[in-house]
């Protein structure tokens, strides 16, 4: 499975799931029932997953539709590890 996008905001992660699933790429959502325990928060995103072999043309559907596949809107962290690191330490 490869995560196509990390979110807090459960209404985006349907539209974003709704417009995969029209283009007719099967996709998952990742970390829904520990986001449902914690209340609403935010404190834990839920994850848009797809087949690996889909990868590629699930990120091209996000972006032709102006989604950002690998980053959400501002205070959404972007898909990955979720580390948030990369910068260097000084």
């Amino acid at each position: 499975m490869h995560v196509v996008a990390c979110l807090t905001d459960p209404v985006r992660l349907s539209f974003l799931a709704a417009l995969l699933r029209d283009a007719g790429i099967g996709c998952v959502v990742l970390d829904a029932h520990i986001s449902a325990l914690e209340g609403g928060i935010g404190a834990f995103p839920r994850r848009l997953a797809v087949a690996e072999a889909d990868a590629i043309r699930a990120a091209r559907v996000l972006r032709e539709c102006g989604e950002d596949a690998e980053a959400g809107p501002a205070g959404d962290e972007p898909a990955g590890d979720g580390s948030g690191g990369g910068g260097t330490a000084g």
